[in-house]
């Protein structure tokens, strides 16, 4: 069965946010009489570990509280690491020939949070980071933290009139970019939004179309109407500033919000999730402590990390997460290339892999595979979406990553609240996404009774915990829909939970197919499908139909060189799924259409199928 990892969505409640929207209100405290968790160990091999269970034949499960949350700011993080191991490699950028200690990487980001604010940047101001991974990105993450400044991450491949829409609805003040990306030339796409960019005073913008926007900070070029990143770092560089810097921090909470993440665009619009520091720094402590890198020697804290960093995963469970337990942090390429990620696993002896599922199989097909030195492995992350156990088993296997964890969550929550611990079996993280994270709570919803769901029962998943976000940016009503007045996150997403916890994730509810009043959940036909010898990867949708509502349509790319038909497929499915589960439509194609962040968007799938389709 394939593991539905999850989209890396966002949430946490606004403050003063009144009351819950239409049927939530009238909602069964059902799951109040589940918390009442039985905490037990798990196995003689994990004496420290406890897990909670659900009791009561109910889907309720609240996650371990024995340590204490930290209250730390990303900053104090950063000093508290930086003191405890000065020399160790913090940050080794490949494509830059980056290569910095934790104490040269403080010393930068004093500079630049220093700089950042000598050229009127202020407190709780916002600076869109926009490119693709960098030192520069990193930096500017980590001095926008040290700063009060929130970071807004800004997707590397938006056009322009996707930069103006994010730019507007936070407010932007600041923008950093390098000048161009291959095809992507940022200035020019910038210039079609804000011309009065080539005539300005640096750090003095005047736009009426983007009039919260006063500085452009060009990364490597020197380009009119812009200041150079260095520039910026070495105003930073005097002790006048410095001390300014230092004086400003004692005025910084860990609940102030940190980074702007806005959610992918898969339904819709995208929407600023706003996260704080208490957010993203106990997420990342978390999950390191569930990948147990608390045990781990600095040989085996090498972390190659291929995700964008504009991301949540990689820049929670990336950069955080190794400045939490002083890992290096290792960015192969500016975007993801399977090669560059194997080179830098041989040449840096990479211990730790981050990746979506796609991002692994293109790794484990690189034609000279095993031409690289993969034995300092030992284990990573996987999260994105459905990931099929013969891949689970190849990474494990051929990786050399048998402490992999599937991970699961949302932008809203930090991101992530479910995962295995490493020593779950192949099974359990092929057909899961893991145990609930400590801190946090989940329910499972059944929607049309408005009770708790029975264990094994599907039903909307709700997250509850330190993890929740501050709110989407500026969106109010938007916020309600998703956190109610009980503080809970309404993921969207369809899911069951097992006696031992497990939860595994059914689908999107609204992706859920309705054909002819039956429900139907598109993941598990997905994950039957991944069954066939010949199927390399499947993505079902709904299509409108006059009679039934919607019809099913399975959208079916084969393995390279592998052929088969439409009468085929249908046959396959004959007396292995119920019959009103057959799709009336199979549809070969080569790709689907993505975010950037390889996530699939099935409101534009559905779009193209219902046109080819002629329907």
């Amino acid at each position: 069965m394939a593991v539905y990892v999850g989209m890396l969505r966002l949430g946490r409640l606004c403050a003063g946010s009144s009351g819950v929207l239409g049927a939530r209100a009238a909602l069964s405290r059902s799951w109040q009489e589940a918390r009442l968790q039985g905490v037990r160990f798990l196995s003689s091999r994990e004496v420290d570990r406890m897990v909670s269970m659900p009791i009561g034949g109910l889907s309720y499960v609240q996650g371990c509280t024995k340590k204490h949350l930290n209250s730390k700011t990303v900053g104090q993080c950063l000093e508290t690491t930086a003191q405890r191991v000065p020399e160790r490699e913090a940050l080794v950028v490949l494509h830059e020939d980056v290569r910095l200690t934790f104490a040269q990487l403080k010393e930068e980001v004093d500079k630049a949070a220093s700089g950042l604010l000598s050229i009127g940047l202020c407190k709780g101001d916002r600076l869109g980071m926009w490119g693709p991974n960098s030192y520069a990105w990193v930096l500017m993450q980590l001095a926008t933290a040290q700063a009060g400044i929130i970071l807004v991450s800004v997707n590397p491949a938006y056009q322009a009139m996707e930069l103006e829409y994010v730019l507007k609805k936070v407010g932007c003040k600041a923008l950093v970019f390098p000048k161009q990306f291959k095809t992507q030339q940022y200035y020019n796409i910038l210039k079609q939004i804000c011309p009065d960019v080539e005539n300005a005073q640096p750090g003095a913008l005047k736009s009426q179309r983007l009039p919260d926007l006063t500085t452009v900070i060009s990364v490597d070029a020197p380009l009119p109407g812009t200041l150079l990143l260095d520039e910026v770092v070495a105003a930073g560089s005097t002790r006048q500033h410095l001390d300014q810097l230092q004086y400003n921090q004692q005025f910084l909470s860990c609940h102030d919000p940190i980074n702007i993440q806005f959610t992918s665009g898969t339904t819709g619009s995208p929407k600023g999730a706003t996260l704080s520091h208490y957010n993203i720094v106990n997420n990342s402590n978390i999950l390191g402590e569930r990948l147990k890198l608390h045990e781990k020697t600095p040989e085996q804290l090498r972390m190659i990390l291929p995700n964008p960093l504009y991301h949540c995963l990689g820049s929670v469970a990336g950069t955080m997460m190794c400045l939490m337990y002083g890992a290096t942090l290792i960015l192969a390429s500016p975007i993801f290339n399977g090669k560059k990620a194997l080179e830098a696993i041989s040449r840096e002896r990479g211990s730790f892999l981050y990746g979506t599922p796609t991002m692994f199989v293109d790794i484990l097909n690189q034609p000279d595979f095993s031409s690289y030195d993969v034995s300092t492995m030992c284990g990573g992350v996987i999260a994105g979406s459905p990931a099929p156990p013969e891949l689970i088993r190849a990474i494990i296997n051929k990786i050399n990553m048998k402490d992999l964890v599937v991970a699961y969550g949302t932008t809203e929550n930090s991101p992530v609240t479910f995962a295995h611990f490493p020593e779950d079996t192949v099974e359990q993280k092929a057909e899961s996404v893991g145990r609930i994270m400590p801190h946090t709570e989940a329910r499972i919803m059944n929607m049309e009774a408005g009770t708790l769901a029975k264990l094994n029962t599907p039903g909307e998943l709700c997250i509850r915990g330190y993890c929740v976000m501050l709110g989407y940016w500026g969106e109010p009503q938007k916020t309600e829909e998703a956190v109610d007045q009980d503080k809970w996150y309404w993921t969207g997403d369809v899911a069951t939970m097992n006696e031992q916890g497990f939860c595994k994730i059914v689908g999107r509810s609204k992706d859920m197919i309705i054909r002819g009043g039956e429900n139907i959940y598109p993941a598990e036909l997905e994950d039957f499908f991944h069954t066939h010898p010949k199927v390399q990867e499947v993505q079902v949708v709904g299509v409108k139909d006059d009679r039934m509502g919607e019809e099913i349509c399975a959208c079916i790319r084969l393995k390279d060189g592998e052929e088969t038909t439409v009468e085929e497929i249908k046959a396959f499915c004959k007396g292995k799924i119920s019959h009103f589960k057959i799709p009336r439509y199979i549809v070969f194609v080569t790709n689907y259409p993505l975010t950037i962040s390889g996530k699939i968007q099935k409101f534009k799938l559905r779009e193209q199928m219902e046109r080819h389709l002629n329907l």
